[in-house]
């Protein structure tokens, strides 16, 4: 019920988030609309599909849908107000993050799958859907950019599922991996700690500048 809910939350969170991101590309309503539900559920979707796991989580729960498209609709009413809240929404962004690697792994972990697959399903919950926002506004994704992101969603997948392999409750794992998670990912927002940057110049480029 816990993971529940905080899930409904962080799916409206991440709707509405996309939803800024569709105004700032002009988009029409329709296209806000999509983008906020790709966004929202596009992590679990890509999750079921390649773990074989039907009907897709939208599909089951079509109320999810209706979450989505209701949050992003109402961004477009509120969305002068919104863009005065970026920080909170940085952080709401967070929470989405854990929370759906969470998810993730709960399914893979239902399915009996191994540590592996777990933390791999985690990661694509988590981070799948915020690739699909970026590469429909035509940005470099988030992921790649730098941006501490997929590193903190592995770190909560392992902190979750090794803490249920120990025998510990789900619901005290789960708020401990998502405090571990949501620490982290501010940290990183906070003090601009990013991945390590791989930069080539081919030796013909170089010559050319000379």
């Amino acid at each position: 019920m816990l993971l529940h809910t905080i899930f409904v939350i962080a799916l409206a969170a991440e709707s509405m988030s996309a939803a800024l991101a569709a105004g700032r590309r002009n988009m029409d309503w329709f296209g806000v609309c999509v983008l906020g539900c790709v966004t929202a559920l596009g992590g679990g979707t890509a999750r079921d599909l390649l773990l074989g796991h039907y009907p897709l989580l939208w599909v089951d729960q079509p109320a999810y849908l209706l979450v989505t498209t209701a949050a992003a609709l109402f961004t477009i009413a509120v969305a002068r107000i919104m863009e005065r809240l970026k920080l909170i929404f940085l952080l709401l962004d967070a929470v989405g993050l854990v929370v759906f690697t969470i998810a993730g792994c709960v399914v893979a972990m239902e399915m009996g799958q191994p540590v592996l697959i777990v933390i791999v399903a985690g990661i694509i919950t988590g981070c799948v859907g915020g690739v699909l926002r970026d590469i429909l506004c035509n940005d470099v994704p988030l992921l790649f950019s730098g941006e501490l992101y997929a590193t903190v969603s592995a770190i909560t997948a392992c902190v979750f599922f090794f803490g249920i392999q120990a025998g510990m409750p789900m619901d005290l794992m789960t708020i401990a991996a998502m405090a571990v998670g949501f620490t982290l990912r501010t940290l990183a927002i906070v003090f601009k700690v990013e991945m390590p940057r791989f930069v080539y110049v081919p030796v013909r480029d170089q010559s050319s500048k000379r």
